[in-house]
This record gives C-alpha cells, structure tokens and sequence, in this order.
C-alpha cells in the first residue's frame, strides 16, 4: 500500500468520527460492523495474495464486495439475513466515503448499486407452553449454574426479551416490590418497560442472594464473575432441549434458540387475546407488521377463527360458469 493511499485513515475516521461521535451508533452495531471489515480485509488479502496492510481503497471493487457476499453464504454457511448485515456495513463505509472524498464517487456508487439478497419469509418457530415447561425443567437449581440458567430462561419466557437484553441486566433495572417490572434497553436503546411475574422476581431474587451483584452489575454471570455471552446461553440451551426432548419429543423437529421464548412470549400472548398493540410495545417492535407476524402464526388461534365463520352450505345449483354453455363454447373456440 502507498502513503497516498487514504483507505486506513478513512476506515479509522468511518469508525472513531461517523459511527461513534456523529452516529452515535450502539456497541453492537460498531462490533458487528468491525467483524465485517476484518472478514472482509482478510478475504480480499487472500485472493490478492499479500497481506492485509497492502490492502487499498482500489481493490475493494463491487466485484470483490460481489465475491465477498457469496463467500459468506456459501463458503461461510452463514445466513442471507447475515450477507445482508455484512452488506449494509459495507454500504455505510462507501456512503462515507463518498461525501468525504468525492473523488472516489465512481467507485462507491458501484458498491453501493450491490443489491441485498431478499430471503424466504417463513413463519417464526415458537415453543408450545408444555415445550417451555419441559426446558425450564432441564437446569438442576440446587446449583449456582443450575439456578441461573432456569431464572434467565424464565426471565427470557417472561419478558419476551432478547438475548442480549437479558444479559444486560443490571439489579436497578427491576422493581423488585409489587407491581414487579424490568427496564429494558432494546435496539436503538430504546427503553421499555415489561411486567415481571412474582415467579420470576422470586427467581432472580434467590439467585442474587447466592451470588450478589452490585446495582450496575449485570446479573447473569458465569463462574468467574463475568458476564455471560449469547453463545454460551445458546450451548446450554442446546443440552437441556435434548433432555427435554426425551419427555417432549415434538422438541427435537424444532430448532430452539434463546429467541424462541421471545417468540413463544408474543404467539403466547396472542393466543390469550392481548391487543397486538401491546403486544408490539411489550416486545419493543418498530413497526406494527413485525408484530403481526406472530398473529399469523398461531394456529390454534387460526382454528378457533374458523370455527366461529362455519363451513359455507352445499348447495346443488351449479355455478354460472357451468350452466352459461354458449360462454364454454366460446372459450373451447379461442
């Protein structure tokens, strides 16, 4: 790489100056935003055969961002929800560039034309409440370990909470008396509030007398004292699905995550009959259709809608169509 080559100095300026002081972007988006650019680098070092610090603006193409993505899918397995997250870091970066060096303009519009992949909208997997039961059994709570996990998964039931909202939670974001709630920083840091069960206030209580924390402490720590990660939740989780499998077979055609009780929350709460308005700003939704979704899910509710329209009454006049010969005739013509 020249000196004159401005790339490493635009990269730090992307990161220090747009996401973090102008931006003012969360820690998640500026990690997931970094494990991009060091797959990416690394990726395009590799197919130019040097090393990552001779990498120039020049050769992060469209091509090669092109190349990159199918990498991700393909050779990486990852998602296409996952090349589109590495996509749109990518995007932002050109779409600085291009307002703080207009030279490049050319070469960032090209990047910035590689289109997101749509994918398959399925509906969401959720637990069904004998599954849920089933897996909050699993964790043996005569143990520290044991009792941290049933009082995250049922935190996680409860909340309907993402993972990492979970895991971010601090003493002085619950109200411990009566009426029991937890404050939760979500995406954008936009702030909720979700009512606690006394169940699960009862939980998190017993858990902290066995393992205190301060008020700005994250409650759910590993045996070190530092706060769990999402992937080691999502190991565990895998280990009491498979026990739980053996009393609850229906378990094993389900691929269980920490957001399936977030989901199971919302299909759950539809299926009690709370307004899809609540239900949007209990789980922190944006947008209304992302909440909809788990109304469309919920087939026992779908079943009792169609028991209350009825089958339609046979009847024994043919339909217009078949009694109008001259029209078939016609159409047999065409």
């Amino acid at each position: 790489m020249t000196r004159s080559d401005p790339f490493p100095s635009l990269l730090r300026a992307f990161f220090q100056e747009w996401l973090v002081e102008q931006r003012s972007a969360s820690v998640h988006t500026i990690r997931s935003y970094r494990d991009t650019w060091r797959l990416l680098l690394r990726f395009i070092a590799e197919r130019k055969g040097g090393g990552v610090a001779r990498v120039a603006l020049a050769d992060i193409s469209a091509d090669e961002v092109r190349a990159f993505l199918h990498h991700t899918e393909h050779g990486r397995g990852s998602t296409i929800g996952t090349r589109n997250c590495r996509l749109a870091a990518i995007r932002s970066f050109f779409s600085f560039v291009a307002d703080r060096n207009p030279e490049y303009v050319a070469q960032c519009a090209e990047v910035l034309t590689v289109p997101l992949k749509r994918e398959p909208t399925s509906a969401p997997c959720y637990l069904e409440p004998a599954e849920v039961e089933a897996i909050l059994a699993q964790p043996d709570r005569s143990t520290v370990a044991g009792m941290r996990d049933h009082a995250l998964l049922s935190f996680l039931y409860n909340s309907g909470a993402r993972i990492q909202e979970a895991l971010d939670l601090c003493p002085d974001a619950i109200r411990f008396d009566a009426p029991h709630c937890a404050r939760l920083n979500g995406k954008g840091r936009k702030e909720r509030i979700c009512p606690l069960w006394p169940e699960t206030v009862t939980l998190i209580e017993k858990l902290l007398e066995r393992q205190p924390r301060a008020p700005d402490e994250r409650i759910f720590v590993n045996r070190y004292g530092k706060p769990l990660g999402a992937s080691g939740v999502r190991f565990k989780l895998a280990a009491y699905v498979d026990e739980a499998a053996k009393a609850v077979p229906s378990l094993r055609s389900k691929h269980v995550t920490p957001h399936s009780f977030r989901h199971a929350t919302a299909v759950h709460l539809v299926a009690a009959g709370v307004d899809i308005t609540v239900i949007r700003s209990w789980l922190g939704h944006v947008s209304l259709d992302t909440t909809n979704h788990y109304a469309q899910a919920n087939l026992e509710t779908k079943r009792k809608a169609l028991e209350q329209v009825g089958a339609p009454a046979a009847s024994n006049v043919p339909p217009s169509w078949k009694r109008d010969a001259s029209l078939m005739e016609w159409l047999d013509t065409l």
